[in-house]
């Protein structure tokens, strides 16, 4: 009696080579993915973090702004007697 089944040496040998080819597909499905939404943000006009940020920090400062001048022009009503 043999050992070792040749038929069953060949069936590992063809699974082996099977994960293999998949994780070879999944790594390159990943990478065009990767490349397609990297395109299409590209052709979006999206801002950066620092823009953003940089633009929330000008409004809220606008904000602050505006509340003081209502603070200032409610006070100079007050004393026209308004």
């Amino acid at each position: 009696m043999q050992s070792r089944n040749r038929l069953m040496d060949d069936m590992s040998q063809l699974m082996t080579n099977a994960m293999g080819v998949a994780q070879g597909a999944r790594q390159e499905a990943e990478t065009a993915m990767k490349s397609l939404m990297d395109r299409w943000l590209a052709d979006r006009d999206f801002v950066t973090r620092e823009e953003f940020d940089a633009v929330r920090g000008m409004a809220q400062k606008a904000r602050e702004e505006n509340e003081a001048l209502k603070v200032r022009i409610a006070a100079l009503e007050a004393g026209q007697g308004k």
